[in-house]
């Protein structure tokens, strides 16, 4: 029996008839195009119980901040969380006391003073060096050329790993994602893939934490192994499952940041026109994009004991999914809310990077590579989507375009 079985069990779903909108939503429509759907119920039902997920999705504003904020009443520390499985316990799958105390030795390493100063430079630099890379063949799929090379290199360099071969730590990636994902589809135990995955990363981390001399890195410093630094309260266990944790959000959301936001200045020539005569408006089009299209759609909570969110009656151990797809248009926040603006003024009250107590330590180092990515990408002369392969952002969880093919001039 699965978890999500013995959730069923437990706690069967509410009458459907209270619910209808969601009960017509199916997996395949959250995939493809939700946000018609997580309007409707933006509207008539911002906490609706979803059968395609056997639980309940939160598309309005305040009340996803309200739960995002309230780690007492909706917690990830629950054992269908599909990443602690595979990783271990991690300040991601952790609340409380224990949340603070693994997220804590990494604070101060990923605030914006720190990654701008041992990290601007190299962002900007990898960025420049794959836009020039691709240049000369006039198209190119920004994911496979810019995107995902400089989520990868960023977050390689940022752990310590930057003399590992690229492929190999795309491969790490690959294999934890995979196990995670069919964990979390409920298709069986960690596999063997993915937990080999996890062996090998973690001796390469356990290096890094353990190496007296060689370049510093975030990971190092966060586990206060170094030169003599004090000890932080976590084990090397602990501080690699962190690691683990950073580098996934690293690589796939930051990837999706980047294929989005250059798709939104391409869908919209206004727009991309404002951006290319005025270039400091490049961190406004990344905060709008994130608005309208956050790499990370959902986030998961567990109800820990009986509440009423929104007119909903939400029981003791339910599934709470916090749709930041649809939040990030919720009209009474965002005026014209489906209109791309990179001149929006409240662009940065979306909630992409979550909110609360587990809001993305990473914030600052994916908005660096996003903008450094799209200030490369404008210096390429007649940049423009490639008509004869469209682009269109996919994902239940993740959402970012699978492909995203651009033309210019040589």
């Amino acid at each position: 029996m699965t978890f999500r079985d013995q959730n069923r069990e437990a706690h069967p779903g509410p009458d459907r008839d209270h619910f209808p909108v969601g009960a017509a939503i199916t997996v395949a429509d959250l995939d493809y195009d939700p946000h018609p759907w997580l309007a409707r119920l933006r509207d008539t039902e911002p906490v609706s119980w979803l059968p395609a997920l056997n639980g309940w999705l939160v598309t309005r504003h305040d009340l996803a901040v309200a739960v995002m904020r309230d780690s007492a009443a909706f917690t990830v520390d629950d054992p269908r969380f599909s990443t602690a499985r595979v990783v271990g316990p991690s300040m991601l799958s952790l609340d409380g006391a224990e949340h603070g105390r693994h997220r804590a030795p990494f604070t101060r390493g990923f605030g914006r003073g720190e990654i701008y100063a041992r990290l601007a430079a190299f962002v900007t630099a990898e960025a420049d060096r794959l836009v020039a890379a691709m240049w000369p063949a006039g198209a190119a799929d920004a994911r496979r050329g810019l995107a995902g090379p400089l989520a990868v290199a960023v977050v390689a360099e940022a752990l310590g790993l930057g003399d590992t071969d690229p492929a190999t730590v795309l491969d790490w990636y690959g294999a934890i994602v995979g196990s995670v994902s069919d964990l979390a589809a409920d298709r069986g135990e960690v596999g063997v893939a993915g937990a080999t995955a996890f062996r090998s990363l973690s001796e390469r981390l356990d290096a890094v934490i353990g190496a007296a001399e060689g370049p510093p890195s975030l990971l190092a410093d966060a586990a206060g192994a170094r030169r003599g630094g004090a000890g932080t309260g976590l084990s090397a266990r602990e501080a690699i499952s962190n690691a683990a944790v950073i580098m996934f959000g690293g690589i796939e959301t930051t990837e999706g940041m980047i294929g989005n936001v250059i798709l939104h200045l391409l869908s919209h020539p206004a727009q991309l026109a404002l951006v290319k005569a005025d270039e400091s408006l490049v961190p406004g089009a990344v905060e709008e994009s994130l608005r309208l299209e956050p790499a990370a759609a959902v986030v998961d909570r567990y109800a820990t004991h009986d509440v009423r969110l929104g007119g909903a009656a939400i029981r003791r151990g339910d599934l709470v999914t916090v749709s930041l797809a649809g939040a990030g248009r919720d009209p009474a926040v965002f005026p014209d809310p489906n209109a791309f603006d990179v001149r929006r003024p409240n662009a940065r009250a979306n909630l992409a990077f979550a909110h609360g107590p587990h809001f993305c330590l990473g914030i600052h180092l994916a908005r660096l590579e996003a903008q450094a990515a799209v200030h490369a990408v404008l210096h390429l002369s007649g940049l423009r989507l490639d008509p004869e392969r469209p682009a269109a952002p996919r994902g239940l969880v993740f959402r970012k375009p699978p492909s995203l093919h651009l033309l210019w001039d040589t």
